[in-house]
């Protein structure tokens, strides 16, 4: 006997698809049946993964653009129905992060927006513009066709920074929050109708190839040790820990779940 999810006959759009954790999760509803929208802001990105997602024998079809810019999502995919929508664009958005070297006694490799004592507001939109208002954007252009169709599901990744937070991540570790929160109260608004609303909240997915790099590198694969300590599985996530939950989550399996936050995260939190 074996377990199937069956996503035939349904539209996912998947923003920031075009690589790490968006790729992964594109490739999953494609292989579950899924006609997927691969949006990236690179084109070429979302292109690729288009390409993959053929190769297996599967549907799919490019929508680049950024999720900030509420006009460039309506055009893009204002005329497509969208069954499945998965808020995966976030992090620093099209400028990428500011990678500051570790602080003396720091314990494991991050990310940082600094200090938010140093930051100014003009620091943290580019945080927000993606992490909230692209959420806010992408779901409200997909939603009326859902509740038009008496079904869907919208599925948003959102990040332990915001769940339980992050030194010299407030800005970010805010952005992810209030996607949360929005999310938990659109799942009020519109369970009713067929449409579930959940998030999977991410801690440390090595998308930049850091596990393989601190093989040749002896300091990066100690500070990767002691932030490791701090994982119940002692391993960095990958994209595929992710693209599974998020599946099943997009899938008729998951209809009478709604409105929650799941941590995929190594046990690097927990959540009761």
């Amino acid at each position: 006997m074996s377990f199937t999810i069956d996503l035939g006959e349904r539209t996912a759009l998947v923003t920031g698809g075009g690589q790490g954790v968006g790729r992964a999760v594109c490739l999953s509803l494609a292989a579950a049946g899924a006609r997927v929208l691969v949006n990236d802001f690179v084109p070429e990105r979302a292109d690729e993964v288009v390409k993959e997602i053929e190769a297996a024998g599967g549907t799919a079809a490019a929508r680049p653009f950024d999720v900030s810019d509420y006009a460039a999502v309506t055009g893009a995919i204002g005329a497509d129905q969208v069954d499945i929508l998965v808020n995966n664009a976030g992090n620093a958005g099209p400028g990428g992060w500011d990678v500051k070297a570790p602080a003396a006694g720091s314990k494991g490799v991050s990310v940082s927006v600094g200090a938010f004592a140093t930051t100014e507001p003009a620091d943290w939109d580019r945080y927000f513009a993606v992490n909230l208002y692209g959420v806010m954007n992408c779901t409200r252009v997909a939603l009326p066709g859902m509740i038009a169709a008496g079904e869907g599901r919208v599925i948003t990744i959102v990040s332990d920074a915001g769940r339980v937070g992050e030194p010299n991540m407030a800005p970010y570790s805010a952005a992810k929050a209030g996607a949360a929160g929005f999310m938990r109260a659109l799942a009020r608004e519109v369970g009713g109708g067929g449409i579930t609303v959940n998030n999977v909240s991410l801690s440390t997915v090595d998308t930049m190839g850091l596990e393989e790099r601190a093989r040749e590198d002896d300091q990066l694969a100690d500070r990767l040790r002691r932030q490791l300590k701090r994982y119940m599985v002692p391993r960095l996530g990958r994209p595929d820990d992710v693209a599974g939950l998020v599946t099943f989550l997009a899938s008729p399996l998951a209809a009478w779940i709604t409105g929650q936050t799941y941590p995929v995260n190594g046990g690097y939190s927990v959540s009761v």
